[in-house]
């Protein structure tokens, strides 16, 4: 439709105060692939593959059991692609199976006694993020496969699809063109090791890369935090959790998306390494999760029910 240089001008002005730029003058903390690092207990090799596989695909699901660090990797990620911690420009919603379109895109919502068209959260920010098309936007979705993606994501399925990165197509409550825009990237999180979750939608497997995340015990993150507790029960339990995740991977009925992440035995640096919580986390964490994966194998539960209570004996 056409408009006068006022009608423009106004709207613009309207686009600008619903949407704010940073000030010049704003204080930046600067974030780079050494901090990712520092933080996120992962070899600099398979930063550099996830990173490429993210910027080349634009959609990249994160996959593998809890406690590899899906979530936390995710947001480190942002930053370092963004060169800073802004959060601003992330986005995290979580799927469940309740999850719709409406909350998503955009959909009829009540409004006293009447109902008012909504935009969802999925919407909104591609709009801030095609405000600014010269910054990057990531959009994080925890639990991807636990919700109807074909469902949630609609017409989308299209859209955010590379390829199709800035080709409009018509939606389907306000009949108005809509977007994804080409500066905005999506980072899914898929838990492997909870068998009551359904496959991903195929249609959507095909426009995700997928990234396996592993537990980081070899990386030099983790040494240097394992290093620093210079504490001999801490080392003899993680040489056991790296024996037990060698076991797991090489059982037929599990694989390496079951092995036991890292980050149950982090974030220890401020009040230490106590025999107190290596027990909790072995009791409490580690056997509970065994005895879901061999429910029907009690000779290996109890095994290493020996095996990781044995460390704590030995002292």
């Amino acid at each position: 439709f056409k408009l006068t240089k006022g009608e423009f001008d106004f709207i613009m002005d309207i686009i600008r105060e619903e949407n704010p730029v940073k000030s010049a003058t704003a204080t930046v903390t600067k974030y780079t692939k050494a901090d990712f690092l520092s933080k996120v207990f992962m070899t600099e090799e398979r930063y550099d593959v996830l990173e490429a596989l993210l910027r080349n695909k634009m959609n990249i699901i994160l996959q593998g059991a809890p406690g590899v660090g899906k979530t936390f990797a995710a947001k480190k990620l942002a930053y370092a692609m963004m060169g800073e911690v802004d959060d601003s420009r992330i986005e995290l919603v979580q799927f469940h199976q309740n999850y719709s379109y409406e909350d998503f895109i955009m959909g009829y919502r009540p409004d006293g006694a009447d109902f008012k068209l909504t935009d969802g959260v999925f919407y909104r920010f591609c709009q801030t993020a095609a405000n600014h098309p010269d910054k990057e936007y990531f959009f994080i979705i925890d639990e991807i496969n636990r919700g109807n993606m074909s469902k949630i994501f609609g017409e989308l399925m299209m859209l955010i699809e590379k390829d199709y990165r800035g080709t409009k197509a018509t939606l389907a409550y306000s009949g108005m063109p809509f977007s994804v825009p080409e500066n905005l990237y999506i980072i899914g999180m898929m838990n492997t090791a909870d068998r009551s979750l359904a496959m991903i939608d195929y249609a959507l497997r095909r426009r995700f890369s997928f990234f396996e995340m592993e537990p980081g015990f070899n990386s030099e993150g983790f040494r240097n935090y394992q290093n620093a507790f210079a504490n001999e029960t801490f080392n003899a339990l993680i040489d056991q959790i790296k024996v037990l995740n060698k076991e797991i991977a090489e059982d037929s009925s599990l694989g390496r998306g079951f092995r036991i992440g890292h980050s149950y035995f982090c974030g220890r640096e401020e009040v230490g390494c106590t025999t107190d919580w290596m027990r909790s986390v072995v009791e409490f964490d580690i056997l509970p999760m065994l005895s879901e994966y061999w429910f029907d194998e009690p000779a290996n539960l109890q095994r290493w029910e020996k095996n990781l209570r044995g460390v704590f004996d030995d002292e």
